[in-house]
């Protein structure tokens, strides 16, 4: 086999390392025989082959300018990390200012820089605020602020004029994996749900609005959007575009709930509208004696829980979904089966010992 040089490695900068988004990017990265990958996060991380961590916080310019001063080899900056507030707008000035930060502090160190990837969502269309027009598609008009998806693609068009670098903006749905300790990490939630309510002897009730039982959906596995990502960030014609990137299938929870309950051996009762973020709040105690009685991983149960974005999502009772054809278009054909995705999840969960 042909031996790698220098010239040939592609380095990959992933912004945001240990969420659902990039744990799975640059386990993806790191498998491919080009790339060398360095992960940005605030907590760092234990660095293994090809993969190495810089703990570092995006907000302190003086930090990232610090940390990020000798990575003179980077050609790919892929951009996934995220910062919660309680207000829309309260998420505009710090989620713009780490990109600005990464993005202006790699273009002075990094002559290499070839792409910039920003991990984007179907808030771009305004999906949050209530029933939208979908299929959405890359060109829909936009909406009233604040948005920080927004301005972050429009500072990178403006940083980009005139440069040797490309930009490629990333919409996924809502996103399938396994990483923990994440605040967005629905498939996780749904199966610590399920785990908890069989504990109680209980069957599996949709907690959502009505509404959101009935609804069109659709999901975006990790592993494809990993793919999909790079994918936009290396070949050409993808230079300078917006990509809605999904399994490629619509469900509603209606006929996949009983899947879910199905494989956890559970029976389905009827939907019964509840907060999780209230009524799941007081099962740590619970959840510490299933690890004693099932031999779990031990995990802490606020690593487990997303029961916020749980119940943001439970709550969209209107169709959510986007047109994902312009990917296809430009030569991006891989798809996933979303009832397949969620059993290799729980799979995938049972067999680390997450649950039982």
């Amino acid at each position: 086999m042909k031996q790698q040089t220098m010239d040939n490695v592609k380095t990959a900068l992933v912004a945001g390392a240990n969420g659902i988004i990039g744990e799975n990017l640059i386990q993806y990265l790191a498998a491919l025989p080009d790339w060398e990958v360095i992960g940005l996060s605030r907590r760092g991380g234990k660095g293994t082959g090809k993969i190495s961590y810089i703990s570092v916080d995006l907000l302190d310019m003086n930090d990232v300018e610090v940390k990020l001063a000798d990575l003179s080899q980077v050609t790919h900056v892929f951009y996934a990390a995220y910062q919660d507030r309680p207000t829309w707008a309260e998420l505009v000035a710090p989620n713009l200012s780490m990109l600005t930060n990464l993005v202006e502090v790699i273009e002075k160190v990094s002559p290499k820089l070839a792409h910039v990837s920003l991990m984007q969502g179907y808030k771009v269309y305004g999906a949050h605020l209530g029933p939208f027009k979908t299929p959405a598609k890359e060109d829909d008009a936009g909406h009233m602020p604040p948005e920080f998806n927004v301005d972050q693609q429009d500072f990178l068009e403006a940083a980009q004029k005139g440069k040797r670098w490309s930009w490629s903006a990333i919409r996924p749905s809502v996103v399938g994996g396994i990483a923990l300790g994440n605040p967005m990490n629905l498939a996780v939630a749904i199966a610590v749900y399920a785990s908890i309510s069989k504990e109680y002897h209980l069957p599996l009730r949709f907690p959502g609005k009505p509404g959101a039982y009935h609804s069109l959906l659709e999901m975006t596995d990790s592993e494809l959007l990993a793919k999909a990502t790079v994918w936009a960030a290396t070949d050409e014609k993808c230079a300078n575009q917006a990509f809605n990137i999904n399994n490629g299938d619509l469900f509603r929870w209606n006929d996949m709930w009983p899947k879910i309950a199905r494989y956890f051996g559970m029976e389905v009762a009827p939907p019964l509208q509840m907060s999780l973020t209230t009524i799941m709040a007081d099962k740590e105690a619970l959840w510490k004696n299933m690890i004693q009685k099932y031999s779990l991983a031990p995990h802490n149960y606020g690593e487990l829980s997303s029961w916020t974005f749980s119940d943001f999502v439970f709550s969209w009772d209107y169709d959510m979904f986007a047109d994902g054809s312009k990917a296809r278009r430009f030569g991006f054909h891989e798809y996933v089966d979303t009832e397949e995705m969620f059993i290799k999840i729980f799979d995938a969960l049972k067999k680390r010992k997450v649950i039982p």
